[in-house]
């Protein structure tokens, strides 16, 4: 118990014993207490999340060809499907923390054949910014984009290259197949000019030597004709003489 204390509490006793009222010594001013207002505890408030949460480092991620699935497997489920517009996709959230603003943001994707043809970032400016370690890994992911999208630009030029020696090759062989044909062509014409004038000399020589031949036979029927009927009369001139009476020979 400190000395105001005591003091305080032996006042009544003082009084009762003494006929006057003996002065009070000056008390000590209390010390100053801070306001109360400005260390007054807010409410509690629940977080709440009302439709597709997503994070930025993962829509930054979206490319224009993914399937519906690989869209799925990245950023989950979209919050609205239109019966009568299945190839958009719509992620709305309106979610309200119990500490700091309001998030409300929209991400619209639009799909042709199967495959995202459209990205709609327009709506997600109050998404939170990238953490240092996302901003290290999108920047990774970036610059092995960058290198796989140049090795594909010089894999493509290199293929071009390639296609065009191909092309060019090709042609040249084509051409000189296309020679080799005409030349072939002259050729066999040639040959076949040599082999019809052979065949007509032949045809010629073969013609002459049938006509000898049947000259030959004519000639040789003429002479054996001629020598039958020199044969005939001879054989009946011998036939006459044997046949004439004796008395003719004188």
């Amino acid at each position: 118990m400190n000395k105001l204390t005591l003091i305080v509490f032996s006042l009544p006793f003082l009084s009762a014993c003494s006929p006057s009222m003996p002065e009070l010594p000056d008390l000590p001013s209390l010390p100053s207490f801070p306001s109360m207002s400005g260390i007054v505890p807010t409410p509690y408030k629940a977080d709440i999340y009302q439709g597709s949460v997503l994070e930025r480092f993962k829509v930054n991620q979206l490319k224009v060809g993914m399937s519906k699935a690989q869209v799925k497997d990245l950023i989950g489920s979209p919050s609205v499907i239109d019966p009568f517009h299945n190839k958009q996709w719509d992620y709305i959230n309106h979610s309200t923390p119990g500490i700091g603003s309001v998030i409300h943001y929209r991400l619209a994707l639009t799909f042709d054949n199967n495959n995202l043809s459209k990205i709609d970032t327009t709506g997600v400016d109050s998404l939170p910014q990238l953490t240092d370690a996302e901003k290290a890994l999108e920047s990774k992911r970036i610059a092995e984009e960058k290198a796989k999208t140049e090795a594909a630009a010089k894999a493509k030029i290199e293929a071009q290259r390639i296609a065009k020696e191909k092309a060019i090759a090709a042609a040249k062989a084509k051409a000189e197949a296309e020679a080799k044909a005409l030349e072939d062509k002259r050729l066999a014409k040639e040959k076949a000019k040599v082999d019809v004038e052979e065949a007509k000399a032949k045809a010629e020589q073969l013609a002459k030597e049938k006509a000898a031949t049947a000259a030959k036979a004519l000639e040789d029927k003429r002479i054996a004709k001629e020598k039958a009927k020199a044969e005939a009369a001879a054989e009946a001139k011998r036939i006459e003489e044997a046949n004439r009476p004796w008395y003719k020979f004188w």
